[in-house]
């Protein structure tokens, strides 16, 4: 099984992924994880990546598909993936339709979760995650059990991003909708979209997704 999941910035798409993954037997591919892995294992493609970043230019839709083309011909993605943060544009929607015709893969469904702007803001700029092992928490959602003290790992070191500001995500939120938003018209005209309330709790929003995929 193949799939995306779509949604806006802190819409919960990497924590349902997660659960996906462990669920289904899945690999969760975020593009972010991808692009580095590729360039510290010195592919072709991650040397164009390594090359464009050290100038300081945006790595482009080429190379992103490119590793993501390499990244879905390994082993472990036999059984299916999850894409996290990817396609973000129609543009990309196209190119990944061909590399998986090229493959002989098909994208199953894609997997929109819906979520209002001004709840997200706050969602975003509350969360932080566990240093050592990533486990994500929020100052007021899901703060862990014991203060100080990851509730999967036992660490004490927490960390937020230097982007979770309201600033920063109300433009993310705009980039969203000019940029990514035309994508739900894109997969809902192929018949590939399924649509969940994100503003439920994470364990309804698995639920929902759990009943989209019924059958696949």
């Amino acid at each position: 099984m193949n799939l995306i999941l779509l949604g806006p910035p802190g819409a919960g798409k990497g924590t349902q992924a997660r659960m996906l993954a462990e669920s289904r037997g899945l690999v969760q591919l975020s593009t972010g994880d991808m692009l580095r892995a590729a360039v510290a294992a010195g592919t072709e493609v991650g040397k164009l990546a390594r090359e464009t970043m050290e100038k300081g230019e945006l790595v482009s839709d080429d190379i992103v598909i490119g590793i993501i083309s390499e990244r879905i011909d390994e082993p472990d993605c036999a059984d299916g993936f999850i894409l996290d943060g990817f396609p973000r544009t129609v543009a990309q929607a196209e190119a990944l339709d061909e590399i998986l015709t090229q493959k002989n893969k098909t994208l199953d469904t894609v997997i929109e979760i819906k979520v209002d702007d001004e709840p997200l803001v706050q969602r975003i700029t509350g969360r932080f995650t566990c240093a050592k092992c990533g486990e994500g928490y929020h100052d007021t959602f899901r703060r862990p059990a014991t203060d100080g003290i990851c509730d999967k790992c036992a660490g004490s070191e927490f960390s937020r991003r230097k982007d979770d500001n309201e600033e920063t995500v109300r433009s993310r939120l705009q980039a969203y909708h000019a940029q990514t938003v035309p994508l739900i018209a894109y997969y809902g005209g192929s018949g590939r979209l399924k649509s969940v309330d994100g503003m439920l709790d994470i364990a309804s929003v698995t639920r929902q997704i759990e009943e989209a995929l019924t059958g696949l």
